[in-house]
């Protein structure tokens, strides 16, 4: 039987979350990471807001443990993405996607794709 490793503070530590640092409106740079709500931390310069963000980092996470709030682990790279996801949707909304396809003169999975981006925010073109 293979032993379930302790989620305990050194576990969460030793995780590869993300940081995100960015100019701060006020001077300065800010440190956030995003999977762990509110931890953030801020410096003159952005070698000192990543040292400050490990700090922030690790209060966060004690106080979590302490608190019993779950810790969320950090997102997967975006490479370890497919690019693939399968979809189950009402058949008449597939009807309807089909031949706006049709009508574009696209494929099925490029309208949706376009859509999709639309929808986020991004900017696809259709060929």
């Amino acid at each position: 039987m293979i032993a379930k490793k302790k989620k305990d503070l050194a576990f969460f530590l030793s995780l590869p979350y993300r940081i995100e640092i960015y100019p701060a409106a006020e001077g300065g740079f800010v440190a956030a990471i995003s999977e762990l709500p509110g931890c953030l931390s801020q410096g003159e310069t952005q070698e000192e807001a990543l040292n400050m963000i490990q700090e922030a980092k690790e209060a966060w996470i004690e106080t979590a443990l302490e608190e019993g709030i779950t810790i969320p682990e950090p997102v997967p790279k975006q490479d370890q993405f497919s690019g693939k996801f399968n979809l189950r949707i009402p058949l008449s909304l597939h009807r309807d996607l089909v031949k706006r396809a049709a009508k574009e003169n696209v494929s099925l999975n490029m309208l949706a794709t376009y859509l999709l981006s639309m929808n986020m925010g991004h900017r696809a073109k259709m060929k």
